[in-house]
């Protein structure tokens, strides 16, 4: 990323607001999504530059951080930028665990099925209450669908 200069005068164009959802699809509340662009867009980032973050993983950002320039944030959009893109990346990782946790409940439900709790909770590795509380936490979408760095 490059670092934008702040200017007083603002851009002319605003950012295409179908980027923005595109960008941030793993907040499933459309509230939440422009809520997120509006901080972004204010500390001067485009959707490119949050996708681009979120599509490594955060790998650039955490190298940087991790390195011994103290002005690491800097080609990030400074450091508040640097925060509100950790941030996503945060929720980026809560949607992707909501939605492992619900697929494996789902999946727990139908082995329960067919097996015995015990049986259940030893192939899993878990106890026989857990194998319960996750099997009631259910499927409920919605979920992220794809991850960042399968969009096309």
């Amino acid at each position: 990323m490059k670092r934008k200069p702040r200017d007083d005068t603002g851009s002319a164009d605003p950012p295409d607001t179908g980027d923005w959802q595109q960008v941030l699809a793993h907040r499933t509340a459309a509230a939440d999504r422009s809520d997120a662009a509006a901080r972004f867009r204010d500390a001067g980032l485009d959707p490119s530059e949050v996708d681009a973050v979120l599509r490594d993983g955060g790998d650039a950002l955490f190298a940087a951080a991790a390195g011994p320039d103290p002005d690491w944030a800097e080609p990030f959009g400074g450091l508040k930028a640097a925060a509100l893109l950790a941030a996503e990346l945060s929720s980026l990782a809560a949607a992707l665990n909501s939605r492992a946790s619900g697929i494996r409940s789902a999946a727990v439900a139908l082995l329960l099925e067919d097996y015995s709790a015990v049986s259940v909770a030893r192939e899993l590795g878990i106890s026989r209450q857990k194998v319960y509380e996750v099997g009631r936490a259910g499927f409920k979408p919605p979920y992220v669908e794809t991850v960042p760095w399968k969009r096309s």
